[in-house]
């Protein structure tokens, strides 16, 4: 009789056996078994597949080296595998998140589904390799771990890298507290926040999904830590950038740049390697509030470089300095009696601040504002923005200083008082201020005449002005004089 066994009758062997494995693999060695006991407990072993398949089986059919031979052919169909290595197993199933596998043991295993991220297409009959922790877990199943095969495969390779210094390529995934988490060839490695890059990053979820090379700069495989680094790699780059630049940039030379960051008070460009700061004062001739109405992030410019300064590592930077400097000639341009047109850019307590072009502005002081009234804040008669007419006063180029005036716009009212209101004229007028030693009355609006003390009365002795007036009193007066 043929003693090759059909994949069926293996099964069955498998399933008859699995109960009394135990027993035959711990039989003593020294018991010397007889062949008929041999053979009777070759027959034991048997008996729960004859119950279930008796076709299967006839008690007398078998010799004891048939009975031997089917339960070699049965030991054959177990995989040789031991715990602690990297096996290739059969997706047997896909449940909602659960991977069913055979690796060839008596039982299967399963890997939660997430574990197969980077297998998006993964399917039943695929062949993966996974890692076999224990042959049996508490319930008699398979313990398996495709991450931990993945971390093994590819630790030998994060090892050599860090050894050899080399640089490896990795994903930024999440950040999360103190840095960033890095997809490093399947394994998770930690970026500090200090070492992202040269400069502190103001917005590090935009660098998630971006990818990068990193320098592994601590190992541990006990704990499976792995710490990377790319600021190590940005520094070794710019210390060979710098050589080189050291060797070609000189002061007041004009080369291009690209805007790398923007703060309040600038912009850093990257001149090949190295950054220098182009001064927000730096930016133009006229005046603006902030670096970003001048550049943004990426654009490439053409500056000047003003200063040099290789042992605090600075590089000062200009872009106003390659146009035309405004206040040359500007005496010509504007010579005093002109009337201009300009813009309010800033007010303070003594005057307001006119742009007349980018670069050149002018100052309207508090006492040029107006002939008739009392100005006791710029705010009062100009805002920000406002577009205004004045006339130059007076043109200082060494100082850079042009002095404005908005009255001068208008006749000045004094000059033909005397005409309209000869000495004697009789006019009535509102009392609009008291003081000790005489009134202030309203001739017209913004216009006032004093009548002193002196001249309130032929009779009486006034000790003060409010013995005969009174504040918004409407009296008649005549004009002694007029001092225009």
């Amino acid at each position: 009789m043929s003693t090759e066994l059909s994949p069926e009758l293996a099964a069955e062997l498998d399933a008859a056996l699995n109960a009394d494995m135990d027993e035959l693999d711990t039989e003593p060695a020294h018991n010397k078994l007889t062949p008929r006991e041999k053979r009777d407990l070759q027959k034991s072993q048997l008996r729960p597949l004859a119950n279930r398949r008796p076709e299967l089986y006839e008690e007398d059919e078998f010799s004891s080296d048939e009975y031997e031979r089917m339960l070699e052919l049965y030991n054959g169909t177990l995989a040789s595998i031991e715990e602690g290595e990297i096996v290739k197993a059969h997706v047997l199933e896909i449940r909602e998140n659960l991977v069913v596998l055979d690796i060839g043991f008596k039982s299967e295993g399963t890997i939660p589904l997430e574990e197969f991220k980077d297998m998006p297409d993964l399917k039943p009959g695929d062949a993966v390799e996974v890692l076999l922790e224990h042959l049996e877990d508490s319930e008699g199943s398979v313990v398996l771990s495709k991450k931990k095969a993945d971390f093994m495969r590819v630790w030998e390779r994060i090892r050599v890298a860090y050894e050899s210094d080399m640089p490896v390529e990795g994903t930024l995934v999440k950040k999360i507290k103190g840095g960033v988490v890095v997809d490093l060839m399947g394994v998770d490695a930690f970026l500090p926040g200090s070492q992202i890059a040269l400069r502190r990053v103001p917005n590090i979820d935009e660098l998630l999904g971006h990818k990068y090379e990193f320098k592994i700069i601590k190992l541990n495989k006990r704990r499976r830590n792995i710490v990377v680094s790319r600021r190590v790699i940005l520094e070794t780059e710019r210390a060979g950038k710098r050589e080189k630049l050291m060797k070609e940039l000189a002061k007041d030379q004009v080369r291009k740049g690209v805007v790398k960051n923007i703060t309040d008070f600038g912009a850093f460009i990257d001149l090949g390697g190295v950054d220098g700061l182009l001064h927000i004062t730096d930016m133009s001739w006229g005046r603006i509030s902030h670096p970003s109405e001048m550049v943004q992030i990426g654009m490439e410019l053409e500056i000047k470089v003003l200063d040099i300064d290789w042992e605090r590592e600075r590089i000062s930077l200009g872009l106003k300095q390659l146009q035309s400097y405004p206040w040359k000639d500007v005496a010509a341009k504007y010579p005093v009696g002109t009337r201009v047109n300009g813009k309010v850019v800033s007010i303070t307590n003594y005057g307001a601040f006119i742009e007349l072009e980018p670069g050149i502005e002018g100052l309207v002081h508090i006492s040029e504002m107006s002939w008739t009234r009392n100005v006791r804040h710029p705010s009062k008669i100009v805002s920000i923005g406002e577009a205004i007419e004045a006339v130059v006063l007076k043109v200082d180029e060494t100082e850079e200083k042009i002095s404005l005036g908005m009255k001068q716009t208008e006749q000045d009212p004094w000059v033909i008082l005397p005409l309209k209101y000869p000495v004697g004229t009789r006019i009535n007028g509102k009392v609009r201020n008291l003081t000790s030693f005489g009134a202030f009355v309203e001739i017209e609006p913004g216009i006032d005449g004093l009548i002193h003390i002196s001249d309130m009365s032929w009779t009486k002795r006034v000790q003060h002005p409010s013995e005969v007036v009174k504040k918004g009193d409407a009296v008649d007066v005549v004009i002694l004089n007029i001092d225009s």
